[in-house]
């Protein structure tokens, strides 16, 4: 768990800015992989086996995320129209990550893995359980959805990275 803890930790705090949410994450990922040692085939290295449960358990977090949340629009327009807005890596940040909350856990996914954790599609398509061709897909749909919210909201600028 010590040799471990740092590299599901960061990818933990992808799933959640909360430190309490990160740490309980991480605890039940090890948890969870604690019980599925038997599971384990020495295919591929342990740390890869680790993030894939850990991807997993985040996954689950925002699945329950959604059941519970209501929709609320959340206008940015003022933000960004503020020059120093814009400079602002924290409020471009915060962004991104309110348009990825309102997408579906399995759209919010496959694209915080392919663009944040710079994961092939083969590699996210291993993780999920998914195959190769649902993963690119869900991929493309995922982007129309995103850029249809920020056409909504009118911030194509905070999304550059997308197109």
């Amino acid at each position: 768990m010590e040799r471990y803890e740092a590299d599901i930790s960061r990818l933990m705090w992808r799933f959640t800015q909360s430190e309490q949410v990160c740490e309980e994450l991480v605890q039940e990922a090890f948890v969870e992989a604690y019980f599925s040692l038997d599971s384990y085939k020495y295919k591929a290295p342990f740390l890869f086996w680790l993030k894939t449960i850990a991807t997993r358990v985040g996954y689950r977090l925002w699945k329950r995320q959604a059941k519970e949340r209501q929709f609320v629009q959340i206008d940015y327009v003022a933000d960004i129209e503020a020059p120093e807005a814009k400079d602002s890596s924290g409020d471009v940040n915060r962004i991104v990550n309110d348009l990825l909350a309102q997408l579906a856990p399995a759209d919010r996914m496959v694209l915080t893995l392919l663009y944040f954790d710079k994961c092939s599609v083969r590699e996210i398509a291993e993780h999920m359980g998914w195959n190769q061709a649902l993963v690119k897909t869900r991929a493309y749909r995922a982007r129309k959805k995103l850029l249809g919210i920020a056409n909504r909201m009118q911030i194509w600028d905070e999304l550059e990275w997308i197109t």
